[in-house]
């Protein structure tokens, strides 16, 4: 009877793990494609704002440039 159900507490271990492994793996995978996604938001909106700034600069620089010409 010992032996049943130490077979009995292995199977269900092992059904307990089938069972975490096919519910939690789809949903990690999922928060991780949500965590790439926002990541990639993030590098999007760095490079965006430094091309800002590099415009920016590029038309202080001209404006500086007419104003030395100016004087």
């Amino acid at each position: 009877m010992k032996d049943a159900k130490d077979v009995l507490r292995i199977v269900g271990m092992i059904l307990l793990g089938v069972f975490v492994f096919t519910v939690g793996v789809p949903l990690v995978l999922k928060v991780a494609g949500l965590t790439f996604g926002i990541i990639s938001v993030l590098i999007g909106l760095a490079v965006l704002l430094i091309k800002v700034a590099v415009v920016l600069a590029i038309g202080y620089l001209v404006l500086v440039g007419i104003r030395a010409l100016l004087r």
